[in-house]
């Protein structure tokens, strides 16, 4: 059984990437998963000025230890304007500076949903070139787009959607035996 932590790059309390990581973690089963919602984990704008003044938060130190403590990381990406949200590349900023590798051999389903046709693919696309800098393994990707087309209260309701992000999820948990 493998310690997995969840989550999404987003802070928004309505986030559409918060509920494809639920919905993912909801076919799971035999292993440890814990679910954190970035909403409630505020962290400020990264600045070495305010890193020597205040040094890393608790809020911060504990997000680092759910990371060290997990097998694999099941991960979906917001997109602004084609990147990652400010908010996440400040997490990262941060995590990076208390320790460059804070990723080290953990293993990554990486994800993205939006409303529209490219399903965030930009955004997954940077995220996907970026964690293997701190040591992650992305193992696997999945792009939702049409969110609000695409996604009810079952889950994924487009079938060759819900088959692609099956064989992601798939291929991720087999990567943690």
């Amino acid at each position: 059984m493998a310690a997995i932590l969840a989550f999404a790059g987003s802070n928004s309390s309505t986030s559409i990437n918060f509920k494809l990581v639920n919905h993912t973690i909801s076919l799971v089963q035999n292993h440890d998963i814990q679910t954190l919602n970035m909403a409630e984990h505020p962290f400020p704008m990264y600045s070495e000025d305010h890193e020597r003044e205040h040094g890393f938060s608790d809020d911060l130190e504990k997000f680092k230890e759910h990371i060290d403590n997990s097998d694999g990381l099941i991960l979906s990406v917001n997109e602004h304007n084609g990147n990652p949200s400010a908010y996440f590349k400040n997490v990262l900023d941060w995590l990076s500076r208390m320790d460059r590798n804070f990723l080290e051999d953990t293993k990554v389903l990486l994800m993205s949903a939006s409303g529209g046709r490219f399903g965030g693919a930009r955004s997954l696309e940077v995220v996907n070139t970026m964690l293997p800098k701190f040591g992650g393994k992305v193992i696997s990707t999945f792009s939702l787009k049409g969110f609000h087309d695409n996604f009810g209260a079952d889950g994924i309701l487009d079938d060759y959607l819900r088959s692609e992000h099956q064989t992601a999820l798939n291929t991720f948990l087999d990567s943690l035996k």
